[in-house]
């Protein structure tokens, strides 16, 4: 099993250096959904939200978050992105039983470390957005099944869920 590479020989939690490893082409995409009350997803596809368009706000607030990772978790390195890109998908309830949105978040960089972290919280601010902007009619939303799908770049290759 490979060991956890953000604390010391001492044990002391520290950011990775990331100075030798080459800048390579990289790409981080993570997923989620948010799952909601039928006439929610209707407010949301109608646009008749009280406080605005929910997925255009929700893709800019997960474009920021991407950009902000490296101030909100500790040990992430600042990381110039080339490229976030947010998607959106309404599951409606006649076809799975639940309504949902799913987000996916594509984040990429050219550096010497990977854009994982930044996909996943692009991800995770995004269905927290939609959750802010519709709970005032439906507080009983869940924000489930965040996780990374994808990471492509650097010595460690590629990695795809599921696979």
């Amino acid at each position: 099993m490979k060991s956890l590479t953000h604390f010391d020989a001492q044990g002391q939690a520290h950011m990775v250096d990331v100075a030798s490893k080459a800048a390579t082409h990289r790409i981080g995409i993570a997923g989620g959904r948010i799952e909601m009350q039928a006439a929610t997803l209707a407010i949301i596809e109608s646009g008749s939200a009280k406080k605005g368009d929910v997925l255009g706000i929700a893709r800019i607030a997960g474009i920021m978050a991407a950009k902000k990772t490296s101030e909100l978790i500790p040990l992430c390195h600042a990381l110039a992105l080339t490229r976030i890109a947010i998607d959106f998908e309404a599951i409606n309830a006649s076809a799975t039983g639940a309504s949902s949105v799913s987000c996916t978040a594509t984040v990429e960089t050219v550096g010497a470390t990977g854009v994982e972290m930044e996909a996943l919280t692009a991800v995770q601010v995004a269905l927290l957005t939609i959750y802010d902007m519709c709970k005032a009619v439906d507080r009983g939303m869940v924000m489930t099944g965040v996780r990374l799908l994808e990471k492509h770049g650097g010595k460690s290759g590629s990695f795809v869920a599921g696979s």
